[in-house]
């Protein structure tokens, strides 16, 4: 900042008090019977002489008096105006003589680089072209310290300088010296017996600093964030049946040898409750209690839980208004047995003040459109007024993550039965640019480059265009979503994309796929939901020339080797017709023909015809059914979650099939913060019509099915041995897993890693494509033999009419080890995992690894 002239005024003057003295010689109150518009004004520049003497107020007969003198002194001083004010009196007249405060030139800021100006220069009071007021000064001073101990950095100091100008004027310099940030170096709890520290620290927003602290902020002391987690805490001894619980202090201490706070919870416990017994009393004579039983979530001999207790009231309120009981609302009550730890737990229904909701009012929003957050509400202006539904249009708001806070309050309306509405929202930015990184055993290296924008044009709305590009997979995607369709709360999503898969070490063949697929999703309750869906899309297959030539061998100058047959010999054909059998058969003797059809590393004989099919448009419309009562999403540690699928490919297109999955995950904690999961899935493939199944549309499994096994490594295969032996997939599997995931206690919790030991078991069956070439008349199709080309053909699988394969009827079993690291860079999982039971031709891979991050 450039240099500064004139005289600098320091800050030590702030503390001095204002003069605002009377002179010697008006104590009495009969000097001063005079009127307003008597009194004499001097010192001011830009104060108007009318605009002081109105601050003197005189009585009801117009005269001034000791009294209005002092009240009209307080109030010029209050103004924050003037630097002095004093009253006198000279000729029999009362003089005003005032300093007034000087005018803010420019407001800068030296020193911040943590905090840009402008974010400062919104946080102050004191503005360019206002009037200087140190004691505004000094809060706005305190206001700067404030926000960078918010961020952190209790090191700052920040000292204001005021540097005078001519015509009575001032700039205003904060020199701001931000220091290093604070960190948690260590979180404590005390009084815990029934939950570790460790699983306590996955319940909280604050973290413990470590290496790779700079990637987030959440290890920066914030004291408000320590308050709300003492709620957390709280909550969490709640919802498992504390309902004695008191999280007693949150005690933070700092230690400025190593620059860093120690934050200890105190926690009393009490004893865990069971439910011992549930009723319903109504007061209100024709609602029967009982009737919202089954909105009730509370069940008898179950853990306590405060959450499943508050979302019961509400449903149970939400469904009495619609019963017409517009004012009906639900008191639980819980009656503590504290010898048998049990709680008698009471749902009162009572009729409520009959008040209405006067008027909404929607404040901060700069963006987003008004209607976007009116919709979140199941009331209106004019409806009765239903705390539950205000609560649920809160956490609505709150979950469209458009806002930093979202707060809403009350205040009376123009008369004793209406409310106001206050919605104060803070809204903050819903774009993402991403470049995104990841590598996989599976897709090998992998970058995307997306935008994204959830509120887009205000409205709610959901876009998002991505581009990807890896070694084995690329591709191109758009995304729209309307999460209102038609204003019924119905999403409305529409995704177009374009996806390249490349040959691989796991599979011989590319595909191209383009699609486009509308899609409707909606809640039928708060933990199950319905997406109906519709797909089109054109695939098809690309193979190198080499693995579909399945020509005769050349010699040396290149010629053809003719072999006096009109195909190519399979392994089984020259199996069955060299050497002496032939002759026996009526055939040429085919001794050291070759393989040739195989020879020179051919593509399975399905990958081939799918490749001579050209393209192949699907139409599928089909439904998933999803139910979901899980803890925690993104790191679940208790709960259930089961999703069933359907898809029927026929409505136009060129395949019809009917396919059916599920897929069900059950979480539970066990001991020590060991957490069990159980998993399970299965899927049917059923051929509808005439049309045969095409090997593209099978299912194909590996490691998502039992790890150990490489992708697409169970399962029938192609078994002809020089050519690809390509995976063909299955229309039956099933699969079970059952694993521990365990922290490494010795680890810091804020490292994020877990250790995972599992066992799996599935099976892939049940291949129908297709096996042999179609022909026509005497044209043969490469690999193609007439049956009545030779005597006694073997036309069974294995010939180059058919198909040699494996079915591999067999259960797949291993057991295995795993990492997983909720990393700054991303979710990563590694895994190995060593097959016990396999089938004679499946492939391993007994180390398997994923993941990705955004930067």
């Amino acid at each position: 900042m450039g240099v500064r002239g004139g005289l600098l005024a320091a800050l030590i003057m702030f503390g001095a008090p204002m003069a605002a003295t009377v002179a010697a010689g008006v104590a009495s109150s009969s000097a001063f019977a005079q009127t307003a518009d008597s009194i004499q004004v001097e010192g001011n520049r830009r104060v108007e002489v009318s605009t002081i003497r109105s601050y003197f107020k005189p009585g009801p007969d117009g005269r001034l008096d000791q009294g209005h003198i002092d009240d009209g002194l307080k109030a010029l001083i209050e103004t924050g105006l003037f630097q002095d004010v004093r009253i006198s009196q000279a000729g029999g007249r009362i003089v005003v003589t005032v300093v007034e405060n000087p005018v803010i030139g420019r407001v800068a800021f030296e020193g911040n680089k943590k905090v840009k100006d402008e974010q400062l220069t919104s946080e102050i009071q004191s503005k360019p072209r206002g009037t200087l007021s140190r004691p505004v000064v000094q809060s706005d001073a305190q206001r700067i310290a404030d926000i960078y101990r918010h961020s952190g950095r209790y090191d700052v100091t920040v000292v204001p300088e005021i540097i005078e100008q001519p015509n009575n004027r001032v700039d205003l310099v904060f020199t701001i010296t931000e220091g290093s940030k604070t960190g948690i170096n260590a979180i404590q709890f005390e009084g815990n017996r029934a939950y570790s520290s460790y699983r306590l620290k996955d319940q909280i927003k604050t973290r413990e600093s470590n290496l790779l602290s700079f990637l987030g902020g959440s290890d920066v002391y914030d004291p408000d964030r320590i308050e709300a987690d003492r709620d957390l805490i709280r909550r969490f001894y709640l919802k498992h049946g504390y309902a004695d619980v008191q999280v007693v202090a949150a005690l933070t201490e700092y230690d400025p040898q190593a620059k860093g706070f120690m934050v200890t919870f105190k926690i009393e416990e009490g004893q865990q409750y069971r439910v011992g017994s549930v009723d319903y009393q109504s007061s209100i004579p024709s609602l029967d209690g009982r009737a919202l039983a089954r909105f009730s979530r509370v069940n008898v001999g179950s853990i306590y839980n405060a959450e499943s207790l508050e979302k019961s009231v509400e449903e149970m309120q939400i469904e009495a208004s619609r019963r017409g009981f517009a004012f009906a609302v639900v008191h639980p009550r819980g009656d503590r047995n504290f010898e048998a730890h049990t709680v008698a737990i009471i749902f009162a229904i009572d009729e409520g003040p009959r008040t209405y909701i006067e008027r909404i009012n929607v404040r901060g929003n700069t963006r987003t459109r008004d209607y976007v957050i009116r919709r979140e509400f199941d009331l209106a202006e004019g409806d009765a007024y239903n705390r539950a539904l205000v609560d649920r249009a809160e956490r609505r708001l709150k979950n469209l993550d458009f806002f930093k806070s979202v707060k809403i309050t009350t205040e009376p309306g123009s008369a004793g039965d209406r409310v106001i509405l206050n919605v104060d929202l803070e809204e903050k930015s819903t774009g993402d640019f991403s470049v995104s990184g990841g590598y996989s055993t599976t897709d090998g290296p992998l970058a995307e480059v997306s935008i994204s924008e959830r509120n887009l044009l205000g409205r709610g709305l959901y876009g998002k265009a991505a581009v990807t590009y890896g070694q084995f997979a690329r591709g191109v995607s758009l995304s729209f979503v309307e999460p209102y369709l038609l204003d019924y709360r119905i999403g409305l999503g529409l995704d177009a994309y374009y996806r390249e898969q490349l040959p691989n070490s796991f599979i011989s063949y590319g595909t191209k796929t383009i699609g486009f697929s509308p899609r409707i999703g909606l809640a039928l309750r708060e933990d199950l939901s319905l997406q109906l869906r519709y797909s089109i899309y054109d695939q098809k297959i690309t193979l190198p020339s080499t693995l579909d030539d399945c020509n005769m061998p050349t010699d040396a100058a290149g010629n053809f080797i003719p072999n006096g047959l009109p195909f190519n010999p399979s392994p089984a054909w020259v199996q069955a017709f060299g050497a002496g059998k032939a002759a026996a058969n009526g055939a040429t003797d085919l001794s050291g023909v070759g393989l040739w059809c195989y020879s020179t590393g051919q593509a399975s004989l399905p990958v081939r015809k799918e490749l001579a099919a050209g393209a192949t448009l699907t139409s599928a419309v089909g439904y998933s059914l999803t139910y979901n009562v899980l803890d925690n999403n993104k790191n679940p540690t208790d709960g259930l979650i089961v999703d069933f699928r359907q898809d029927f490919a026929g409505v136009g297109g060129d395949v019809t099939y009917l396919k059916s999955a599920m897929d069900a995950k059950f979480y539970t904690p066990l001991v020590a913060d060991i957490i069990g999961l159980v998993h399970l899935q299965g899927g049917i493939l059923t051929q509808v019509g005439d049309n045969q199944i095409r090997m593209l549309d099978h299912f194909q499994m590996g490691p998502n099915l039992v790890r150990g096994f490489a992708p697409n490594g169970i399962g029938p295969r192609d078994i002809n041995p020089f050519g690809t032996q390509d995976a063909l997939g299955g229309t039956k599997y099933w699969g079970a897993s059952l694993e521990l995931q365990y922290p490494f206690w010795f680890l810091p919790k804020e490292i994020g890693l877990k250790g995972a030991l599992y066992a799996d078991a599935g099976g892939l069956y049940d291949y129908v494509g297709p096996t042999n070439w179609a022909f026509t008349g005497e044209v043969n199709t490469p690999g193609c033999i007439p049956p009545t080309n030779v005597k006694g053909l073997p036309t069974a699988p294995g010939t180059c009419l058919g198909l040699q394969f494996d079915p591999q009827n067999v259960v797949r079993t291993s057991v295995g080890i795993g990492m997983i690291w909720a990393s700054p860079f991303g979710p990563l999982r590694f895994d190995y995992a060593v097959p016990i039971t396999k089938g004679p031709h499946d492939v391993v891979q007994q180390f398997k690894f994923g993941g990705g991050t955004t930067f």
